[in-house]
């Protein structure tokens, strides 16, 4: 007669057998390759000892093509939550040492189990990919199984934060899942995205070429969009993952954490010189937030893609904001079809997250060119003037030297729905800028006089005198406070504090049309 002891010694045995995962050859195999197992990354990603598993003795239940009787130790995922930074988070890991990784019946539904659970309990969630995609030989419930995936991820989208990290292949239909959630990491050399491989485009196509160069991180970063953060390792991922959680609240009905910050944190930084005063030179706007944040607060989001404009998060005097800014280092500092769509998801994430929104705004316009009017830029120009509308988030902006044309009202302006509107003395803010409207407005007395260059700088000088200046735009109410730029970081911080508890709300409606 078996007693409970042998019960429990079953168990344990079990559970080591689920925890080997495809076995030490399989593990051996992951290593050679520069990545971690399942369970070894979740044990850099969560804070030691707090990771509970899910599910852990589920399979598969499939009996074609060779599955019957073929053991998949937690069929390819392990599910679960822990804490990051003392705060609970949900996850799967998939197991690439089991079945590659391939999603299956089982396989999906412990992860939509986990995800449900997330959503009900208000945590962010994190899925650490490694997969060769759909089970095949599941046929088409493995494809069912990422429907009820994807249903999840646009369901609980800007309810709860979610997180892909991408550590290792990542194809066909598993890519949208990803692609639906707030932040895609990367690894390079060892994680790709793609929706068809290498192979299948050189047979449908004809082109060739490597799964690095069609989807690795550099691509994804810098040409794509389709992620926001590389790591050259797997720890150096992970880690970057636990820093982003930390700025983040735990669920839409929550408000980032204040870190602690000195009574007498009121430092006054000097930006006389941050940037040139003539408005043709170009700068590099990390200065001005460098300045501005809290010391090493700073964490830029897809720093590598549409680089004429800066976005991400930072703290200041403590508290949590994301910053949206024109770079005049590229294209100077103008609006494209990319950067539009890069700070439209941005500013749409803040506000789902009652994260306060500033913009530091140094713009040309929108940027021209046959290329940008037949890309689409009046469609994705218009995202950045819909979601700035659509936020009720705390909404400033400081208007650092230029804002021109239908880029300046785009840019959080008043009419639009900024709460306050700060420029330093020296900003431009008008139609276009003094070069091109002089250029339009005084052309017959510039052709008709005796010294055409000569009159022209007469008449630039003019322009900038009566319109491109912030008084103005001050004396209309568009501008709230003309500021010295040493007072930038102050009139935020007070800004913050008056605006802390703002409410405002929007007419009812199932949800809007955002151009797309």
């Amino acid at each position: 007669m078996t007693d409970i002891y042998e019960k429990i010694n079953e168990l344990y045995d079990r559970r080591r057998e689920v925890e080997l995962g495809g076995g030490d050859d399989r593990i051996d195999k992951q290593h050679e390759k520069g990545k971690l197992t399942a369970r070894e990354r979740i044990d850099l990603l969560v804070d030691p000892g707090t990771f509970v598993e899910l599910n852990p003795f589920i399979e598969h239940r499939s009996r074609d093509f060779g599955l019957d009787g073929v053991k998949g130790p937690g069929d390819g995922v392990v599910t679960g939550y822990g804490k990051v930074n003392g705060k609970p988070i949900y996850l799967f890991s998939q197991d690439f040492t089991v079945f590659g990784g391939a999603l299956g019946e089982m396989h999906a539904k412990k992860i939509a189990n986990v995800m449900d659970l997330a959503a009900k309990n208000g945590a962010p969630f994190v899925g650490l990919n490694d997969s060769g995609g759909a089970r095949i030989q599941e046929g088409v419930v493995s494809l069912d199984g990422y429907g009820h995936i994807f249903y999840r991820n646009s369901i609980y989208s800007g309810v709860i934060p979610q997180i892909s990290v991408i550590m290792g292949p990542c194809a066909g239909g598993a890519v949208y899942s990803p692609a639906i959630t707030d932040f895609v990491f990367m690894v390079e050399k060892t994680s790709q995205m793609f929706i068809t491989g290498p192979k299948v485009i050189e047979t449908v196509t004809g082109e060739k070429i490597s799964s690095e160069d069609l989807g690795g991180a550099g691509v994804h970063n810098s040409i794509s969009g389709n992620a926001h953060f590389k790591g050259e390792t797997e720890e150096e991922v992970l880690e970057m993952v636990r820093t982003l959680i930390g700025y983040l609240p735990q669920n839409n009905e929550e408000k980032p954490q204040r870190s602690h910050v000195e009574e007498d944190d009121d430092y006054r930084p000097d930006l006389t010189d941050a940037i040139p005063f003539d408005p043709l030179r170009p700068y590099d706007v990390r200065a001005v937030i460098k300045e501005v944040a809290d010391s090493g607060s700073f964490m830029e989001v897809q720093k590598d893609f549409a680089k004429n404009i800066v976005i991400g998060f930072a703290r200041i005097r403590g508290e949590v904001v994301g910053l949206v800014c024109n770079q005049p280092k590229y294209m100077a500092g103008g609006l494209d079809i990319d950067s539009s769509d890069k700070a439209a998801r941005f500013i749409r994430f803040c506000d789902s997250f009652n994260i306060p929104i500033i913009t530091f705004e140094d713009v040309s316009g929108f940027f021209p060119g046959v290329k940008q009017e037949h890309g689409g830029i009046i469609r994705h120009g218009a995202k950045i003037l819909y979601a700035y509308s659509e936020a009720t988030v705390p909404k400033l902006t400081v208007i650092l030297r230029k804002a021109y044309g239908g880029a300046y009202v785009a840019l959080n302006s008043k009419s639009i729905g900024a709460d306050l509107v700060f420029a330093w003395p020296n900003a431009e803010i008008a139609v276009m800028g003094p070069q091109g409207a002089a250029n339009i407005i005084f052309a017959k007395e510039i052709q008709n006089s005796d010294d055409p260059e000569q009159t022209r700088a007469q008449k630039i000088e003019e322009y900038r005198e009566k319109f491109a200046n912030p008084y103005v735009a001050a004396s209309q109410g568009m501008v709230d406070d003309v500021i010295d730029p040493r007072d930038t970081r102050i009139k935020i911080v007070q800004a913050l504090d008056m605006l802390r508890n703002k409410k405002e709300s929007r007419p009812y409606k199932k949800h809007g049309n955002i151009p797309l």
